[in-house]
């Protein structure tokens, strides 16, 4: 399976609410997160951290859900949204997938009842399923502050993590490295000369030259090497082949690789 970056932009979610996600390691394994970016920007007075979580056993082997094992989270968490709406003010804040686990995090007002209804509904529901629930204070939003927000807030960032999200939704454990390809274009050829030039320092190779009349920048080159797809590692290059084609006045558009399943 194929993905391709191709530009980077803002991915709005339901609810007119704006929504991220970016995906790290964290003891060796994959977590995803999705956060709420609203709430980087203004919070509701919300002063107690509750979190509910179940685990599903239909999962690949890096620890994300395959569909099945996704709809038992969505049914989980549908159930559990419900009661909570009933009870008290909240926001919904992130959703962290790790290690067959999704867990949805809410900043709520009220306390009041939530642990005694919330544990009869999982009972009720869902007593043969391993679940989890914790409620306790943070007035400040530690939690969301962080384990829900990345340190990079660039859209050049989220984009990056948007396509190693589909990559690990697909059961790629991002720990093979592999081929990258990544794809550039100039208004002028002398100034591709110059930047193949010093990619080449960068071991990078020349996977192909064209030229594309319709564009602006007419002048493409794709470059590839192989690389760790670590998320870190991603983040890395992208940034340095984005400075490197704006020193030669070029339009970075992007970088595609191979999903690899490891047994």
């Amino acid at each position: 399976m194929l993905l391709l970056l191709v530009a980077y932009s803002l991915q709005t979610f339901a609810q007119e609410e704006s929504w991220e996600t970016y995906i790290k390691k964290t003891d060796n394994h994959l977590m995803e997160v999705t956060v709420n970016m609203d709430l980087y920007f203004s919070r509701p007075n919300y002063k107690n951290l509750l979190i509910v979580a179940t685990k599903t056993s239909d999962c690949y082997k890096n620890g994300f859900p395959r569909p099945s094992g996704l709809e038992d989270f969505y049914t989980f968490s549908d159930s559990l949204a419900y009661k909570i709406d009933k009870i008290t003010k909240n926001k919904l804040a992130g959703i962290i997938t790790y290690k067959c686990t999704g867990f949805d995090i809410y900043y709520v007002k009220d306390t009041t009842k939530i642990r005694s209804t919330l544990d009869k509904t999982i009972q009720r529901n869902f007593a043969s399923k391993k679940n989890y629930l914790t409620i306790k204070p943070d007035r400040k939003w530690q939690y969301f502050s962080e384990t829900l927000l990345p340190a990079d807030l660039s859209n050049e960032f989220f984009v990056n993590h948007e396509y190693l999200s589909e990559l690990a939704q697909n059961g790629d454990a991002l720990n093979t490295p592999r081929k990258i390809n990544h794809w550039f274009y100039f208004n002028n050829i002398k100034r591709r000369t110059k930047f193949v030039d010093k990619s080449k320092v960068l071991n990078f190779s020349v996977d192909s030259l064209a030229y594309k009349k319709e564009k602006r920048y007419p002048y493409q080159v794709v470059l590839s090497r192989k690389d760790s797809v670590h998320p870190a590692n991603i983040s890395a290059i992208t940034k340095v082949l984005r400075q490197l084609s704006q020193r030669y006045y070029g339009k970075y558009d992007g970088w595609e690789m191979n999903t690899v399943l490891e047994d």
